[in-house]
């Protein structure tokens, strides 16, 4: 049975940490990334070292301005610009939050994109709809974990929650890792999902005292769909977003998903979630350990990024 959204909201607000909290989102300037930020930001009142992460400075800032003003002295909210589809992008922004944050508690991520076309390469030959939903956040991970070791040597919770579609994905092609001969929407819907679920798994491996958890927020209003190029997707989207919508809003998929990650991944370990915060453990799960290994060795080659040694 689903736990209530007033349970669920009363139980994220007993979180008081002996430590100032910080936490990046990256992502959270829209959709789920925002919900789960601002839930944050309003059971801490404020008093911690939040970061956005995210394209639109704009939204970004907006969104801090109505975060609650914290009391802490070291408490700070601020807004970092990235276009995480390019993983040079992303390689700048984890460089400049390592030399400015000695540590980070909680990592999120969000990022996505809802494209009805085939694929998209960007500059970097990575389409972009897989870039943004599994490469980018496999290299923010990478750039940042030394940060959330460090919380954790201190003590102090260390937990990275990527939200996608765990429980929604699909078997893996490790022939064409990359979808270069086999791309499909849904291919790349399903195999993206997988990775997230396999990323996280090689991730706890490899750093045993962190939580790596990969969650499925549910069906969310956001107003990506009416950003869409796509004719349909904008037809659709007031079904979506609008008052009648048997979807969730942005802001309750976001209590959920805190709670996921505040009181339900509480040990270090790959955790998979459902729409409610709830331990979903191995449902619909695809993947081995072979799998995982070969995607791993083909990520590191496509994000450029050199393999750290533990």
């Amino acid at each position: 049975m689903a736990p209530s959204l007033t349970a669920v909201r009363a139980l994220n607000a007993s979180f008081s940490p002996s430590y100032l909290p910080v936490a990046v989102f990256v992502g959270g300037t829209s959709g789920i990334g925002q919900g789960i930020a601002e839930a944050f930001a309003r059971h801490t009142k404020g008093n911690a070292h939040i970061i956005l992460v995210g394209r639109n400075r704009k939204a970004g800032e907006t969104i801090i301005s109505n975060f609650p003003k914290p009391t802490a002295p070291t408490a700070k909210h601020e807004f970092i610009s990235c276009d995480a589809s390019l993983m040079k992008n992303v390689q700048e922004t984890t460089k400049e939050l390592l030399a400015n944050v000695p540590k980070i508690n909680f990592l999120v991520i969000s990022t996505g994109i809802i494209s009805m076309s085939g694929r998209d390469e960007t500059t970097e030959g990575i389409d972009k709809k897989m870039a943004v939903h599994y490469y980018a956040r496999w290299k923010f991970i990478h750039g940042l974990v030394p940060a959330l070791v460090k919380a954790q040597e201190a003590g102090e919770d260390a937990r990275v929650l990527s939200v996608l579609g765990a429980g929604k994905g699909g078997q893996v092609n490790v022939d064409d890792l990359g979808l270069k001969k086999t791309y499909s929407l849904a291919n790349a819907a399903h195999q993206g999902i997988t990775y997230n679920d396999l990323m996280m798994e090689e991730y706890a491996s490899r750093y045993p005292s962190v939580a790596f958890i990969h969650a499925f927020p549910g069906h969310v209003r956001t107003n990506i769909m009416s950003a869409s190029p796509s004719f349909l997707m904008r037809v659709a989207s007031p079904l979506v977003t609008g008052p009648l919508s048997p979807f969730k809003r942005p802001a309750d998929a976001g209590e959920f998903l805190l709670g996921g990650l505040l009181n339900t991944a509480t040990s270090p370990r790959a955790w998979r979630l459902g729409e409610f915060g709830e331990d979903i453990g191995k449902t619909a799960y695809f993947g081995d350990e072979e799998t995982r290994k070969k995607l791993w060795e083909h990520t590191v080659q496509v994000t450029g990024s050199a393999e750290k040694t533990q």
